[in-house]
């Protein structure tokens, strides 16, 4: 049995009656019997279908305890398990499953319905965690014989898409042996303990709630609390009623509970039964003000961190005793380094390059050809970012979203950490937009504090505020004001898309 296997298994049969992971949605704790009950209920249904080693089991459910026991019981088996959002199209799921042969698909019933045609054989299934879904198969695409052998570290436990945001998401397959090394990573640097409870309102088919949350609070034998996802309203309700005691955002997330009254008003009601001890926050920086005002206002501190879906999450955390404002913290189980453009690797202070990673718990390919990823055993991260004198790690943004104005190099992250100090932006993205003369424009996209109102005046003083306190070459030349920004799942924003947008006018409807 390989060692995540192992894990889970013995958490089960030790808390066979302790109430381990709950459902919001459903309002039920589950114990690990109950989850061991639906592992069994699900490998009979795999068996009966057909599914053996090897094969991939696309899931694209609603935010649910099930993915924990769906996991269990494909990797306890050797399948892999492919989650994508349940809001994926019927014809996009169609076109993922027929483009990479994969074998089977667990959906809700309404999915279900709209996949017609007899190369879909589907079976009904009711969990515990999930009282109502279909795994459907594809016969074509299974073996004559499955394979029964006992899966291997190097079996594939998860096939991750990145998010898309400079191009085809790649598909990332994460091994056995990774993620159970990265849960045992991020375990003792996030601090769980058998005392800790997580709530999770993040997408499971995203690796930060599959395993930097999941498996990495299963690794330390502790309590997982699922919502259907993010609500601001709820948010201060979940956290008292289960006693949670951290939970991991993106900075979106920040944002609207610093600004959405009702979250403001339950937290007040509720704030001498919330036990919240830390946010864990990653995706981007979080603008200092808003980093201070969420710590005071909400009695708790927020944790910043770097990671990827490449390296199964995690890379680097902010040590606990000694947070750095701005940082990604230090390397945790992770080699990091700034790759140069002479071809250098240096974690030397104060230079500016790509973020390269390597570990234990990063790959060494896609699963798909994409040999730039990666360069003398290091993976290119697409990231810029330097270390500080004290072995911190700043990120500076994206390689590929670097502006080029006139000659010099303009990091969006910068302008936008310096210009997030004005009060009446909600939201900021800086862009380079086409420009005849310079070859880009720096222009801000600005989600105001007050939509559609005085923004002639705040324009002039983000652009007064800019040549005060940026370099020349940095300062926005051009504002943009929008209700809001294009995104993924997971609230990142999408640049591209926001670029096309501003191309094609449609800031201007």
């Amino acid at each position: 049995m390989t060692r995540v296997n192992d894990l889970l298994a013995q958490q089960n049969q030790r808390h066979s009656a302790d109430p381990i992971l709950k459902d919001l949605t459903l309002d039920r704790w589950f114990t690990g019997a109950d989850l061991d009950q639906d592992i069994e209920t699900l490998q009979q249904a795999f068996a009966a279908a057909g599914l053996g080693r090897g094969d991939v089991l696309t899931v694209s459910l609603a935010n649910s305890a099930a993915y924990f026991t769906i996991d269990q019981a494909a990797w306890q088996k050797g399948i892999a398990v492919h989650p994508l959002s349940p809001t994926t199209p019927v014809s996009e799921l169609v076109a993922d499953q027929t483009s990479h042969d994969y074998q089977a698909m667990l959906v809700e019933p309404a999915m279900a319905e709209q996949l017609h045609g007899a190369r879909y054989r589907k079976t009904a299934l009711s969990l515990l965690t999930f009282p109502s879904l279909v795994l459907i198969t594809l016969p074509a695409e299974l073996q004559d014989k499955p394979d029964q052998s006992a899966p291997t570290e190097e079996d594939v436990a998860l096939i991750m898409s990145t998010s898309g945001t400079t191009g085809k998401p790649k598909r990332v397959g994460l091994s056995q042996r990774i993620v159970y090394n990265a849960a045992s990573h991020d375990a003792p640097s996030n601090r769980m303990s058998e005392k800790s409870v997580a709530l999770i309102t993040m997408p499971l088919f995203h690796i930060n709630s599959q395993v930097m949350v999941g498996l990495s609070m299963r690794y330390a034998d502790a309590k997982i609390v699922v919502a259907p996802k993010f609500s601001a309203s709820r948010y201060w309700g979940w956290m008292a009623q289960d006693g949670v005691t951290w939970t991991a955002v993106v900075p979106t997330m920040i944002s609207i509970l610093l600004l959405n009254d009702k979250a403001n008003a339950a937290y007040q009601e509720l704030k001498d039964q919330v036990k919240l001890e830390f946010v864990r926050c990653s995706s981007f920086a979080l603008p200092e003000d808003q980093l201070v005002e969420f710590q005071n206002r909400f009695n708790t501190r927020i944790i910043e961190g770097y990671g990827m879906t490449e390296a199964s999450s995690q890379c680097t955390i902010n040590p606990f005793d000694a947070p750095k404002i701005g940082s990604a913290g230090k390397p945790v189980g992770t080699d990091v380094a700034i790759h140069h453009a002479d071809g250098s690797f240096s974690a030397a202070p104060g230079t500016v390059g790509e973020i390269a990673i390597r570990g234990d718990h990063v790959i060494d390919a896609y699963l798909d050809p994409h040999p730039d990823s990666f360069k003398d055993g290091w993976f290119l991260t697409g990231d810029l970012g330097e270390f500080d004198a004290d072995g911190y790690l700043f990120v500076k943004g994206r390689t590929k979203e670097i502006i080029s104005h006139g000659g010099e190099k303009v990091a969006p992250a910068h302008v936008e950490n310096v210009l997030d100090e004005l009060d009446f932006i909600a939201q900021l993205c800086v862009i380079g937009t086409p420009d005849k003369l310079y070859g880009e424009e720096v222009t801000a996209v600005i989600v105001s504090t007050t939509p559609g109102a005085n923004e002639d005046a705040q324009r002039k003083a983000l652009l007064d505020y800019g040549r005060n306190h940026l370099a020349k070459f940095e300062t926005p030349t051009r504002v943009i004001f929008l209700d809001d920004f294009p995104r993924n799942q997971t609230g990142k924003v999408l640049r591209p898309q926001l670029k096309q947008w501003i191309a094609e006018g449609k800031h201007e409807i």
